[in-house]
């Protein structure tokens, strides 16, 4: 789910921006993918109340969701924009 959601925030980047502007915010993007891996920023648990696992954190005007995976890796799970009801989209995503 979140390759595809990678790809729509590159597709509608670069069709407002331009190429560049996509290109810019997808390399922060993963940038923000390696921050997190390497536990160099600040998160949230997901609230215990939603029944789903995991965290999040934002990238300018999009939020990551992830879990941890048995071996210590960050699984991604979801990108959001800020504008999208996050926690339906993120069940979601995280059940599937």
């Amino acid at each position: 789910m979140a390759g595809r959601r990678i790809d729509d925030i590159y597709l509608y980047t670069r069709e407002t921006w331009g190429q560049d502007q996509a290109e810019l915010y997808i390399r922060g993007l993963f940038q923000r993918f390696e921050d997190i891996a390497a536990r160099r920023v600040a998160w949230r648990a997901v609230p215990a109340e939603l029944d789903v696992q995991g965290f999040y954190c934002r990238y300018q005007r999009h939020y990551i969701y992830w879990r941890l995976l048995s071996d210590g890796a960050v699984g991604i799970v979801t990108i959001l924009h800020e504008r999208m009801h996050q926690m339906d989209h993120f069940r979601q995503d995280a059940s599937n």
